[in-house]
């Protein structure tokens, strides 16, 4: 097989023809030659289909059926192995059962005239940085446990000004490649565990700011995935293969008397080489009445760093407060949130709320009280209309207080999405929030979402992939792309998407609902009732019981199913249950008019089931219907 001069990247990987060797931030990785003449087919084929047929014609042409399958498997589970990659919950080669394979990410190809002006095929390690004077600012704490906060800032200017390589913003342009950063949780050597909160906070605060700050060449990946490796013992080179990151900032937080001390070291994986190691001894002091002017300084080292010059023009409003106290009370909520579910949620809504009260300009805090309301309902079942309404006021307020803020952008995004209904104006809102910070994997993950509902799926498939590779170990985010397979009809590949999340976690709701809308899709009955059996501690919820009825009605157990149906009806409470969970019920029976009654009962109280008619497998029976194209069209969702 010919081989060009062409390079191809993808990710952090560059594939030279010529030499037929394949890089990754510059370290070359060892791959045999038939691994790399597949690899070469599938970045010729990049998005399309290389069938098990024409490969064998292509590679294997003198093989016996026997050895062919055996080589074949063989270069997949070597190139899989170079990538870190995973049949499972594929990032770059995807399988298609019974077919094929397909590379399923953005590749770009560089012409032999064009290599002279892209990155040096090396590129440069990265130098430690020269020395810096010490900040200008002076720094007074009102509260101890807080004295790590003076460090912070500075630290992030240290690690973004640490490495030659980003200095070169031309080649990092010219060749689209993505320097891939993981902040690991601090470690917290306060000796109180019950400070924990307050390290999180750090690292949180960390990942925040280097996210807005940074435009593309830069990603740092979410917190989601980094705090899965709070007290690892694993190795820094196994943390940057598992993420695919260059480099890593890992560090402590320890107190000794009235100063507090951090220590950080900035970690290239590839070789566990350190970059730099730094120790900062702060005495007590007061960070907030300068956050303004740091973050935005912080923001401009990093801008300018990457050669933005219009760095001193787009000043970040800073959302940060003025008041300790309402900074241990937001990390505090940040805390419960991330834990992803209903009653977490309430509790978050509490400590943001408290934040506020200290600190009513506390934008960031307003923007967690929307995320909250924004998912609450969705979580507990109940009723959202209230909710929406509560989550958009806190949104509308903090972007009042931050213009600038992404997560305010987002929650505002989903409100408009389900509430309004209005498309254009909640992707407009989706893209600004990308816009503003490029690394946040909510923004890419509810966007995608977002997509999904429009049919577009193949930008829906592009924005998720985009979230899982800069969150790759969230569990949510994994589950959702096997939602989007279910809309876009690829069941099987949905099953499999949602039963490797349920193998990383068998108590993780959404991939467990996956599977069940994906069996009930597939007329997997056997599955569907499974699945409900010991779901028996829902009995008094009424979808347990509409979704019971459902699976009487289609087994054609007609008696026991409107036994269900009553029983799902004696447990509804207007107003505070979703209209939407009874529809499946008649569907199971058959009965589209009642279907069409309680749907029109969701779609009056703005339910978030009205997002998902043009794309749920769920609503087949009644397309149809020119009652369902009336309730598309009201929906903004008609084609």
């Amino acid at each position: 097989m010919a081989l060009h001069r062409d390079i191809y990247r993808f990710g952090p990987y560059e594939v030279r023809m010529d030499s037929r060797e394949i890089f990754k931030f510059g370290t070359r990785l060892k791959l045999r030659p038939q691994a790399f003449q597949l690899l070469t087919v599938f970045l010729e084929r990049a998005g399309s289909v290389a069938t098990r047929e024409e490969l064998r014609e292509l590679l294997w042409p003198a093989e016996t059926f026997v050895d062919f399958e055996h080589s074949l498997n063989t270069a997949i589970n070597e190139l899989r192995r170079v990538l870190s990659d995973s049949a499972s919950a594929p990032r770059y080669i995807e399988t298609l059962p019974k077919l094929g394979y397909r590379l399923i990410v953005p590749v770009e190809r560089v012409e032999p005239a064009a290599q002279n002006e892209s990155v040096p095929q090396t590129p440069p390690a990265m130098a430690p940085p020269t020395a810096r004077p010490e900040p200008r600012w002076k720094i007074r704490l009102a509260a101890p446990q807080f004295a790590w906060l003076a460090a912070a800032a500075a630290l992030i200017a240290l690690i973004v000004g640490a490495g030659a390589y980003w200095r070169t913003p031309r080649s990092s342009e010219a060749s689209g490649r993505r320097i891939r950063v993981a902040v690991l949780p601090f470690e917290n050597l306060i000796g109180d565990p019950a400070q924990d909160y307050l390290t999180d906070g750090l690292t949180e605060e960390m990942i925040s700011q280097l996210g807005r700050a940074s435009p593309q060449p830069l990603e740092v990946i979410a917190r989601t995935s980094m705090m899965q490796y709070k007290h690892t013992r694993k190795r820094v080179e196994n943390i940057g293969r598992e993420l695919d990151a260059e480099y890593i900032l890992e560090g402590s937080v320890r107190r000794e008397k009235d100063r507090l001390r951090i220590s950080a070291q900035l970690i290239r994986t590839a070789g566990e080489a350190r970059v730099w190691t730094h120790e900062y001894d702060r005495e007590l002091s007061d960070l907030f009445t300068l956050e303004t002017e740091i973050t935005r300084e912080i923001s401009d080292d990093i801008l300018l760093a990457l050669g933005d010059r219009r760095a001193r023009q787009n000043k970040t409003i800073s959302s940060e407060p003025r008041q300790s106290a309402a900074y241990d009370l937001y990390f505090k909520g940040l805390y419960f949130w991330n834990k992803r579910n209903a009653e977490d949620f309430w509790r978050a809504i509490d400590y943001f709320q408290q934040a506020i009260d200290k600190d009513p300009s506390y934008a960031a805090a307003y923007a967690g009280i929307a995320d909250c309301y924004a998912l609450v309902g969705g979580y507990s079942g109940e009723s959202r209309a209230e909710y929406m309404l509560k989550a958009r006021a806190a949104a509308l307020r903090a972007l009042q207080l931050d213009p600038n803020l992404p997560e305010a952008h987002t929650a505002l995004a989903v409100v408009i999405q389900n509430y309004d209904r209005d498309w254009q104006t909640s992707g407009n809102e989706y893209r600004r929030a990308i816009e503003l910070n490029p690394s946040y994997a909510t923004a890419h993950h509810w966007y995608a979402e977002h997509l999904g509902y429009l049919g577009r799926f193949e930008e829906a498939f592009r924005e998720s992939e985009r979230a899982r590779q800069l969150d790759p170990l969230s569990l949510i985010i994994a589950a959702d792309h096997g939602i989007l397979l279910l809309y876009s009809r690829q069941y099987d590949r949905a099953l499999e998407m949602c039963r490797s999340v349920m193998d990383m976690d068998p108590t993780f709701s959404r991939a467990g609902s996956c599977l069940f809308r994906v069996y009930k899709a597939k007329g997997m009955l056997p599955e569907v009732r499974a699945w409900l059996e010991p779901q028996q501690f829902s009995a008094g919820q009424p979808w347990f019981w509409s979704e019971s009825a459902y699976l009487y009605g289609r087994l054609g157990a007609e008696q026991r199913a409107r036994r269900a149906l009553n029983t799902a009806l004696e447990n509804y409470s207007p107003g505070a249950t979703d209209p939407a969970v009874l529809v499946s019920a008649y569907l199971g029976l058959g009965d589209k008019d009642q279907a069409f009654t309680w749907l029109e009962k969701a779609y009056a109280e703005h339910s978030n089931a009205m997002t998902m008619l043009r794309v749920d497998p769920i609503y087949d029976p009644l397309r149809d219907d020119a009652r369902f194209q009336n309730l598309l069209r009201r929906a903004g969702l008609a084609q």
